[in-house]
């Protein structure tokens, strides 16, 4: 028989046995939707992680203090003007932060005050909403005035018309002059979820003192962030009188490092989940590899016919085989699509989106194949042995 024949013929046995072979094709269905639907997650996972990395900043350079000698922070706003002297730095902004109070009239929330300088928002690509950012004039006279967040404005309720007026900062009144353009972001690590302020204003009240916890610095071009690394790391020792056999007291990451390490993290989760949904494959697979076997011993004495008439070991293998391929196949395809829609609806609910990815469609396709072919090849070759006369009696 050609092989179109055995297509048809398996096609023909399936339709006699709708409710059998939905059963049987239940669990690659499974598995393959599973499969889908976490590599779709996992790429997801990795695009947004790339894109909130991407919106930290230009070239960006974060320089945080370890602290040494008893000291919790070992850095200064000279620190970051001496950075900014380097050829190859574009911006810098020292950064003092801490936590505190906002209050709009009657309502409040809690939230992160950094203290910084007007080159904060080139720094960590921030834009304005409304209003005006942080200017030198602000930052040299320590005015109280603020830029607000945009989930900090959403708190408490403010819109364009609060720009000009006064909210209080742990119990000290500030003028609002801007609210920035949101980022996106949940959590502990929101980049809206903040209230930036001039560095000296918080130097005075509320950390007391003059040091800084990290000094962010925006590298001119890409592939000088190396060297400017170098060019920060030996400035800091010097001025810090570090000897050369002592470790550093800060610590410098890049959006590159940052981006390998949760791309590596997001990976690893990707293959350890998909690992285990494909347990589901093989669940599946021993239940047409099941199905099969029942089916050839219901069928002994249609293959002692088939042979008794002239058919070869080799056209009831192909049979049996193609029949094992066609489930493995069909539920690979409807898994695929289940698949496909959960990643979907997962990316809106999560907000990342959808892309579709060929190779992953092909990839479940093969392991679709895969499955028939090896859960597939047992009950076929049982049936390709059968002897025509003991098929012929078999009752």
């Amino acid at each position: 028989m050609s092989p179109l024949d055995l297509i048809r013929l398996a096609l023909s046995r399936l339709r006699t046995a709708r409710v059998r072979a939905a059963l049987t094709m239940l669990g690659v269905v499974i598995g393959v939707a599973s499969v889908v639907a976490l590599v779709g997650v996992g790429r997801g996972t990795t695009s947004q992680i790339t894109s909130q990395l991407n919106s930290l900043g230009t070239n960006l350079l974060t320089i945080s203090a370890t602290g040494r000698n008893g000291s919790s922070t070992t850095l200064t706003r000279e620190d970051a003007d001496a950075i900014a002297q380097i050829e190859t730095i574009a911006a810098v902004a020292p950064e003092a932060q801490t936590s505190g109070v906002v209050a709009a009239g009657r309502t409040t929330t809690t939230t992160s005050i950094i203290g910084t300088s007007a080159a904060y928002a080139s720094v960590r690509a921030y834009s304005v909403w409304q209003g005006t950012f942080l200017t030198d004039a602000d930052v040299d006279s320590s005015l109280r005035v603020a830029v607000l967040g945009a989930t900090v404005a959403d708190d408490l309720g403010l819109d364009a018309s609060a720009i000009g007026t006064q909210v209080t900062i742990g119990g000290r009144p500030f003028e609002v002059i801007g609210i920035l353009q949101p980022k996106g972001g949940a959590g502990f690590q929101d980049p809206d979820n903040q209230v930036l302020v001039p560095i000296g204003t918080v130097e005075k009240y509320f950390v007391g003192n003059h040091q800084v916890r990290t000094i962010g610095v925006s590298v001119a071009e890409a592939d000088q962030i190396q060297a400017a690394r170098n060019s920060i790391t030996e400035l800091l020792r010097v001025r810090h009188g570090i000897s050369a056999t002592a470790t550093d007291d800060f610590s410098i990451f890049d959006q590159a490092q940052l981006l390998a390490a949760a791309s590596t993290i997001s990976g690893t989760l990707t293959l350890l989940l998909g690992g285990i949904a494909s347990i589901s494959l093989i669940v599946g697979g021993i239940g047409i590899m099941n199905i099969m076997l029942v089916s050839v011993r219901e069928r002994t004495r249609e293959i002692g016919i088939r042979k008794a008439l002239g058919a070869r070991a080799r056209d009831i293998l192909s049979q049996f085989l193609i029949e094992a391929l066609t489930l493995s196949l069909f539920g690979g395809f409807i898994g695929i699509g289940l698949g496909l829609a959960v990643s979907a609806v997962i990316g809106r609910i999560a907000g990342w989106g959808f892309s579709f990815d060929p190779a992953t469609v092909a990839l479940a396709t093969l392991f679709s194949l895969v499955v028939g072919v090896v859960f597939g090849v047992w009950p076929a070759r049982l049936a390709a042995r059968l002897d025509p006369i003991a098929a012929l009696r078999y009752e």
